[in-house]
């Protein structure tokens, strides 16, 4: 039975607008919850509490225990604490006074000591942007950069981050898509168990930190969105029950802990938190979309789904920029990303899974556990360039039910592609990188399908240039919840025959310690000792980047045919028969003299001309003989070799 919907009664916001505007109190807010500093001084305060008969705002400086005054907090008659609090101001701590103790704000802006602190008082308005001329990112064209923030640079920091922006930008990258940054415990982590969701983390630095990365970030021409987990809370620090048991929904089956309550009782509340949350983001923080993770443990049976909202709010918050919203989701469901009037959430992008999952088999030849249902052949690899998701209602032995929803109607840039992430990467026994477990050749030669395809690219911090470190999981845990988190992961890994066994259990890298963390620190001076994987991507780039066809990539703009048990080609469609030819062969040398193939036919009075080959010195191959001979092709193994129509010159600067 579907459970009962309840709105919040009228005093809370629907669709905050996030311009400064008086509530029904007088008070100027901009989102519907937290500690706003009013411009006529003092800070107001809002949160919801309906488990609690009193709200009392602790406020003092540091230590908090030591000078805290105490203002109380006027009831709404709806859950809702308000109040302006007049000797409040920035950077005080606060914590806010119940029946049943003393807590952290749930929309603390900033959590000095970390989730068990105070909150402490932040204004945003403060700080001086310099990118008023930045117009967002549109969802085609882009390729995106997943990084994690701990790791990313040795100090792990936004301002060290920030000092890099520039080279990812001259590398080709127009996005960085930041993991997880909401206040998590402990000393590092993955930032998917956050607890304080508009609170970024200080282990990377202060909010302004993060303002200041995404100020340079714009400079630099480069968009930024954020990985938000609005699937579940973290166990740890999390102290939203005291507030109000209906933050969840315990008729749902979470996979991490307990479902988000979207759709029950008192469910508008959430609904508005959660929107509040992802407007909050792009309007304060300036930042282009997001990523919402695991979007298959979100739950709503309401007449719009929470999903369709949250993007609605990004859109609005985004105030005429173009904003960009990517959702991970195991079913791969088209819904997401079709528009509001054919029944749509109207997101932007999805996340591939199928595209890695047979590139991976195709680099392996391993396909134990969710890798079990692809063979990563010739065929697999042109349906997903062609088609972006190969299960699209089919039956899959390993899950044991439908997988995917037709999806034939969808654009390149609905789908989101990757040879590496940071789950995939840490989903094996020692966290390697594609280019540490697959033969070079193959690898270069996925590289150039990956960079080169109609799809939306993504590479995970380090891929670029081949780096040496892994990605591991890390999560700083007290000790018994420590031990709960290794004994989860055994059990993740555990679908894998390979690593069910003692042997290999041995080998996994503890997640709580700190060794485990600091092994996955990248070595960005890898850079240049890694040159030859390096020029790879930047030269991939900047084809994909000025080539004219590679550049615009359109539904039904690519086509691809079977040429050997490991060897395939794809034909590019441009303008007035401008097209490429992509041959990709994974196995040994293949010789066509006679193809009955008519995707390599040139067009009339024109010849194919070779423009680029990933076997070139420059990236560490071993050289290509001639592809195009008298007598037909002979295609060098495990390659990629791009071909043009002679009328056009392709330039890559390899300077």
């Amino acid at each position: 039975m579907k459970p009962e919907v309840q709105t919040p009664a009228a005093t809370a916001v629907q669709l905050p607008n996030l311009m400064k505007r008086p509530d029904e109190t007088g008070f100027q807010r901009r989102l519907p919850i937290g500690a706003e500093v009013q411009s006529t001084g003092g800070t107001h305060f809002r949160v919801w509490a309906p488990k609690s008969a009193f709200v009392r705002v602790l406020y003092g400086e540091a230590p908090l225990e030591r000078t805290a005054q105490e203002a109380p907090l006027q009831p709404e008659g709806n859950g809702y604490f308000s109040g302006l609090v007049p000797p409040a101001v920035t950077g005080m701590l606060y914590r806010y006074l119940l029946e049943s103790g003393s807590f952290p704000d749930p929309a603390s802006r900033f959590q000095p000591d970390g989730p068990h602190g105070p909150s402490q008082i932040v204004d945003a308005s403060t700080f001086k942007w310099i990118d008023q001329g930045w117009a967002g990112i549109p969802g085609e064209g882009q390729v995106i950069y997943e990084m994690h923030l701990g790791t990313f640079t040795p100090a792990g920091t936004w301002a060290a981050a920030q000092g890099e922006l520039a080279e990812l930008a001259d590398l080709g990258i127009t996005v960085i898509e930041v993991m997880p940054v909401a206040e998590f415990p402990g000393r590092f982590g993955w930032g998917y168990d956050g607890v304080d969701l508009f609170a970024p983390t200080r282990l990377y630095g202060q909010p302004d930190d993060f303002r200041r990365f995404i100020n340079h970030a714009h400079a630099a021409g480069l968009g930024v969105i954020l990985d938000v987990v609005y699937n579940h809370f973290g166990p740890d620090g999390n102290y939203l029950k005291h507030f109000s048991e209906n933050y969840f929904a315990p008729h749902y089956k979470n996979e991490w802990g307990e479902a988000i309550n979207f759709d029950g009782n008192q469910s508008g509340p959430v609904r508005e938190f959660f929107c509040a949350n992802a407007a909050y983001w792009i309007e304060e923080f300036h930042l282009d979309g997001l990523r919402l993770d695991a979007t298959h443990q979100i739950f709503d049976t309401s007449p719009e789904n929470i999903q369709s909202v949250i993007g609605r709010h990004v859109r609005k918050a985004g105030r005429g920029r173009a904003t960009f919203v990517v959702a991970e989701n195991e079913a791969q469901n088209p819904v997401l990303v079709r528009p509001l009037e054919n029944a749509g959430y109207a997101l932007d992008a999805l996340w591939n899974d199928d595209f890695h999952h047979s590139a991976r088999v195709a680099l392996t030849g391993q396909a134990g556990a969710y890798y079990s249902d692809f063979r990563g052949t010739p065929q697999e690899l042109v349906s997903t360039i062609k088609r972006g998701f190969l299960y699209q209602g089919q039956y899959p032995t390993w899950q044991g039910k439908p997988r995917g929803a037709p999806s034939l109607d969808l654009r390149p840039e609905h789908f989101v592609n990757y040879l590496q992430n940071h789950d995939q990467v840490a989903n094996s026994l020692r966290g390697l990188r594609a280019h540490q477990i697959g033969s070079p050749g193959r690898v270069r030669a996925l590289t150039a399908l990956l960079l080169l395809g109609p799809a939306t690219p993504m590479l995970f911090q380090g891929q670029e240039f081949g780096a040496s470190a892994p990605f591991l999981f890390f999560a700083d845990h007290q000790a018994e919840l420590s031990r709960l988190v290794a004994e989860g992961r055994k059990k993740l890994l555990s679908q894998f025959s390979a690593i069910a066994n003692a042997e290999s259990q041995s080998c996994l890298a503890p997640p709580h310690a700190v060794e485990t963390f600091q092994r996955c620190k990248i070595d960005l001076s890898e850079r240049t000792s890694h040159a030859e994987w390096y020029a790879l991507h930047r030269d991939l780039l900047r084809l994909r980047r000025h080539d004219p066809v590679f550049s615009r990539p359109r539904r039904g703009g690519v086509d691809g045919a079977v040429l050997g048990p490991e060897a395939f080609v794809l034909r590019f469609f441009g303008l007035d028969n401008q097209d490429r030819l992509v041959f990709v062969n994974l196995g040994l040398e293949l010789p066509l003299e006679s193809v009955a193939e008519p995707l390599l036919a040139n067009s009339e009075g024109w010849v194919w001309q070779q423009v680029w080959s990933s076997e070139s010195p420059r990236y560490g191959g071993n050289g290509t003989p001639p592809v195009r001979t008298e007598k037909g092709w002979r295609l060098p193994g495990q390659s990629s070799v791009v071909f043009a129509d002679s009328r056009i010159v392709v330039q890559i600067k390899t300077d």
